[in-house]
């Protein structure tokens, strides 16, 4: 019995002691105007997905939306908000709207790179207020999405302030599910054998 329970607490041990190689952190989410704040009842829809590369320094971001009652005037995220997941927070990124964001329209789609050792990727005052340059704004930008202080906005003339917008969540990597799984089998078989 003793020689499994080493074997499985050294199994255990190497999943969580193995280095993460990934560079790359996607956070999601979906955009309602119920989510705003404070909350209207635009029928808008959309989504949001942000990759982050923190080995290149970049940041992919990837929109859809329809359904505006209006024609959008800006889209772009704030950060970083006292609470997580809720309230509101300067824009972090470009402004007034993402580069080469579909303006004037009530549905679009978006696909853009950004260089985030570029100063010109993000809202001056964001810089401003995280160091002054582009690493502080960089870290501050990470921090905020990592606890979900992070939004996608889209705003519109009818809605100035924001018509749909939603909290950046950290989508988990397949590999923190493989070791989760690794190891709920390991305790499983302990379990087993301790009840033979």
């Amino acid at each position: 019995m003793m020689k499994y329970s080493s074997l499985v607490a050294g199994a255990l041990f190497a999943a969580v002691a193995m280095p993460a190689t990934a560079v790359e952190s996607i956070y999601t989410a979906v955009l309602s105007g119920s989510a705003e704040a404070p909350p209207n009842e635009s029928p808008g829809t959309g989504t949001a997905t942000v990759t982050i590369d923190t080995g290149d320094y970049t940041m992919r971001v990837q929109e859809t939306f329809s359904g505006l009652l209006a024609a959008n005037t800006a889209s772009h995220i704030h950060c970083c908000t006292t609470e997580p997941l809720t309230g509101t927070a300067g824009v972090a990124t470009t402004t007034p709207t993402f580069t080469g964001f579909p303006s004037g329209v009530t549905s679009g789609t978006y696909d853009h790179t950004f260089d985030l050792t570029d100063p010109s990727s993000y809202n001056s005052a964001f810089i401003t207020d995280h160091g002054g340059n582009a690493s502080g704004a960089f870290a501050a930008l990470v921090a905020g999405l990592n606890s979900g202080s992070a939004y996608a906005n889209i705003h519109s003339e009818m809605f100035p302030a924001g018509e749909i917008r939603g909290f950046l969540t950290l989508v988990p990597e397949p590999e923190t599910y493989a070791m989760l799984l690794a190891g709920l089998g390991l305790v499983s078989l302990v379990a087993r054998r301790r009840r033979v």
